[in-house]
């Protein structure tokens, strides 16, 4: 038998040897495509080639592409599992031309590869054309010899392929496989196709012509070639199989499922097994390109992959988490071919653990909800939309997880009410929003901007400029004018104050004009995202809508800004080049004091961790090297290397910004509208001041540049001289001395705890008259004591000591501190069925002018603030016991 990776092996080196270009996979999440969700498609990585906006050193490539649908558009999610060629990750394999060869090559070419070196019967394929490509149709005559009846014209979309409503399109041709008549089925449109005796295994694209708005409208003059094959499909005709779930990797992940659940893949059960193995591989290979789970945006869909697969693993029975426990078995069939799954494994393990565990603590409760929702429901029935968004919002349960758990009850799920009900919640939560304070709403803003048009931005060059005042906001409304002693905003035809956008916090400085007018601005932002609006305090003279002023920005705080703004692009390059290609922005924000960047990464980051990436970015600055700007397009600037931002909307032209040096690269390239320093060394110094959690799953990296880093360090230094001078030491013996008094330290609480302790046990008190002898009360034998200073764990420990003194009965102590009171009572296992702890302890802790109280039948533990009645409370607990 051929294996999958023998396959996959094999169309590389048959396409390499014949002057194809073997690329590897580009990572599932679209290199600096904020339009696309994940790669799901072998061209994806060359659409910029297909294009004409990138070139290669290469015309003709071949690659294995990792690909995932799961959302959006392209989502097989709620198949899987259920049918045999449906997968949430698959490898796509292709060949491609930029240019070069057309539609003979690429027919030659699949033919070749599919009949005489794979060994496929001829008999076995049958190929579709679009219904007008004659070319096509009397290629695959002339090169396989078909007959007219196996090359098939189909007239649907099907078979003719676009790029969008703009751009390269083309016709296709389909090859299927016949898998035999013991299969139902008929072929390519036929009224039967829809069955499973013939599969497509590969589709060829001839890129022709171009469109324009869904019409062609002229031949391209260099068509090129796009095909793709999926490789679990090919692997199942090469292995014999029908379904691709029995190919050699899907049976190898299934078995290691079986082994760890003790089920068998069959019956009621196959379907978990199938989920659970297609789903590893989309988690893990997510999770190897950077991907984490969150709670929004990619990190959400991998999200919903996870706990459907949980899911499953929970009907299967895994009473403790599972899916961390197949990644062996995952990495042991891919990791030969995908390297990066190898080094990504303990991050996988980790992550899958913790999801997991976190998931099954809300999972069972969900379950028993939606249990009770559909009980007495027959097929057909409906979940309502309520109940399912309820499980979303309380339990975690995905949308779509709820309609899986359903599936085989044949009960629906309201989809209507649950987008209702999530839309109701959205509102109630914008409701609940205050806003800014800003008075002037949103209609003035359109208003202005419909009239005079965007704010043009004169500030990148220069801190001052003139320009002239265009509209007045004083207490939410547009008026003429403002004079000495007002508030209020002026949005000017231009300016050099930069707008708070981007986590950058908006310019501050002066505006002056004719006249004597003079104001103070404290702040500048960017309503829309297009309008500047200066926020001014008018300290002299009077100005009025068309008149020209002077604009004057603060330069010094700008410096500030800028520092702090390129310290930010730095600090997120050496996080993804020391933690890993999943660090991705999650918020910044950018003041003149310091800096916060958020991103993604599953646990703290270490001490060390980050004194290397602060040594980094620090070299970087001392490099000096410029900091280099360019404006580009969009497409231009991706296809250049510049990061952007999943779901961020960007114009017609970008700024690209480039800074640092790398081996052959700049050392962050990202797209920015921000003000930035002109050299890196400008910026001085930076120091990580904290780290810390934002939300599962995102961490926050706080720092501070030049002049108040250093004076940051400096106090720490005085500090640490202060410290030695106290213990009598030098700076550099501060830490051995501290831990010495610190081991010194810790020794005295332990014996002091002793001694409390052995003081409870001996007999003497300080709080009250102590009962150090054990009694009989209502024939129980009873033992108490009030002491002062015992901590709760010592209580505990004590009185469990003291039940052995009571040897069959109750023991009581009371431990005073700061003028509150502690009790715990301890009943001995033979003799709880006379007596309950947490009676006892409730009636003690209402004596201490305390609530409650609680534990087990025989420990049990609570408190008051009274600390002087603790004899009382002894007192009340003998009562209790009386009865």
């Amino acid at each position: 038998m051929t294996s999958t990776n023998d396959i996959r092996r094999s169309f590389l080196d048959y396409f390499a040897s014949n002057g194809h270009e073997a690329v590897p996979s580009a990572p599932l999440v679209p290199h600096n495509d904020p339009t696309l969700m994940f790669t799901n498609a072998g061209m994806v990585p060359f659409k910029n080639v297909f294009t004409g906006l990138e070139k290669r050193s290469y015309t003709r490539a071949a690659s294995s592409q990792k690909c995932v649908r799961a959302g959006g558009k392209h989502n097989d999610l709620d198949n899987v599992g259920y049918t045999a060629r449906h997968h949430t990750f698959f490898e796509m394999l292709g060949n491609f031309s930029f240019g070069d060869y057309f539609k003979e090559q690429a027919i030659t070419h699949a033919w070749t590869l599919l009949t005489s070196d794979w060994g496929l019967a001829k008999d076995r394929l049958t190929v579709t054309v679009y219904h007008t490509d004659d070319e096509a149709f009397g290629l695959w005559q002339k090169i396989a010899g078909l007959p007219d009846e196996r090359i098939i014209r189909i007239a649907t979309k099907d078979n003719f392929w676009s790029m969008g409503d703009n751009g390269p399109c083309g016709p296709c041709s389909e090859i299927f496989y016949d898998h035999g008549d013991h299969i139902f089925g008929g072929p390519p449109g036929s009224p039967d196709e829809d069955g499973d005796r013939f599969v497509e295994i590969w589709n060829l694209v001839f890129m022709q012509h171009e469109q324009e708005a869904g019409e062609i409208v002229r031949d391209l003059p260099r068509p090129s070639i796009d095909t793709g094959m999926g490789l679990e499909r090919i692997a199942a005709v090469m292995q014999g199989v029908h379904d691709n779930y029995d190919t050699d990797t899907f049976r190898a992940l299934i078995a290691a499922s079986e082994e760890l659940t003790g089920t068998k893949a069959v019956d009621g059960q196959k379907a978990s097994h199938r989920v659970i193995a297609d789903h590893l591989r989309s988690a893990g290979f997510l999770m190897a390109d950077g991907v984490l789970p969150a709670n929004e945006g990619r990190g959400y869909v991998l999200r919903r992959i996870m706990r459907r697969a949980m899911r499953h693993a929970h009907l299967l029975g895994a009473k403790d988490p599972l899916m961390h426990r197949l990644v062996p078995a995952l990495v042991a069939e891919m990791g030969g071919a995908y390297p990066e799954l190898l080094r990504a494994q303990p991050l996988l393990v980790e992550t899958l653990e913790r999801e997991e565990t976190r998931f099954r603590q809300t999972l069972d409760k969900g379950l028993k909800l939606l249990d009770e929702a559909t009980a007495g429901m027959g097929e057909g029935a409906t979940l309502a939309g309520d109940v399912a968004f309820r499980l979303y919002d309380t339990y975690g349960f995905p949308y779509d997880l709820t309609e899986d758990a359903l599936r085989t009850q044949g009960i629906g799920v309201d989809r209507a009410g649950f987008d209702a009900a999530m839309a109701q919640q959205k509102a109630a939560a914008r409701a609940a929003w205050k806003g800014s304070g800003d008075k002037a709403s949103d209609d003035i803003w359109f208003d202005i901007a419909e009239r005079f048009g965007a704010t043009e931005f004169i500030g990148y060059s220069s801190d001052e400029g003139e320009g002239e005042v265009v509209a007045i906001v004083h207490d939410g409304a547009e008026v003429d004018g403002l004079s000495a002693g007002q508030n209020g905003i002026i949005l000017t035809n231009q300016t050099p104050f930069y707008g708070e956008s981007g986590g950058q916090m908006g310019d501050a400085g002066t505006m002056s004009g004719a006249g004597g007018f003079a104001a103070m601005v404290s702040d500048t932002g960017k309503p829309l995202g297009r309008l500047h609006t200066h926020q001014v305090s008018v300290t002299a003279g009077s100005v009025r809508v068309g008149d020209a002023v002077k604009l004057s920005v603060d330069s010094a705080r700008r410096d500030r800004l800028r520092a702090n703004h390129s310290a930010t692009h730095l600090l997120h390059a050496a996080l993804r080049e020391h933690l890993g290609a999943h660090v991705t922005q999650k918020g910044s924000m950018v003041a003149e004091d310091r800096l916060r960047f958020d991103f993604s990464h599953p646990k703290a980051v270490s001490a060390d961790e980050i004194a290397r990436i602060e040594a980094d970015v620090n070299a970087q600055v001392r490099g000096n090297d410029a900091v280099t700007t360019r404006l580009m397009t969009p497409d231009d600037a991706i296809a250049a290397g510049a990061m952007a931002l999943f779901g961020e909307k960007y114009g017609d032209e970008v700024r690209v910004l480039s800074m640092g040096r790398a081996t052959d690269k700049s050392y962050s390239v990202e797209l920015c509208g921000g003000t930035h320093v002109r050299a890196l060394g400008d910026i001085g110094l930076i120091k990580v001041v904290s780290e810390s959690a934002v939300s599962s799953g995102v961490r926050r990296i706080e720092a501070l540049t030049g002049e108040a880093a250093r004076q940051y360090l400096g106090g720490r230094e005085e500090a640490l001289k202060v410290a030695a001078a106290t213990l009598k030491t030098t700076p550099d013996e501060v830490p051995s001395r501290v831990a010495a008094l610190s081991d010194a330290l810790r020794k005295a609480e332990r014996e002091l705890a002793e001694a409390k302790k052995a003081l409870a046990l001996g007999g003497g008190g300080a709080a009250g008259a102590p009962v150090a002898s054990v009694e009989q009360v209502n024939g129980i034998g009873f033992l108490a004591q009030i002491v002062e200073g015992l901590d709760p764990k010592g209580l505990r420990a004590t009185v469990d000591e003291m039940k052995g003194r009571v040897g069959s009965g109750v023991a009581v102590l009371v431990a005073v501190n700061d003028g509150r009171a502690s009790i715990a009572v301890g009943v001995t296992d033979d003799a709880t069925g006379k007596a309950n702890a947490v009676d006892l302890v409730k009636a003690g802790v209402a004596a201490l002018g305390g609530q409650g109280g609680g534990g087990r039948p025989d420990m049990a533990q609570g408190g008051g603030p009274d600390g002087s009645a603790a004899q009382a409370a002894v007192d009340a607990v003998k009562a209790a016991l009386v009865g």
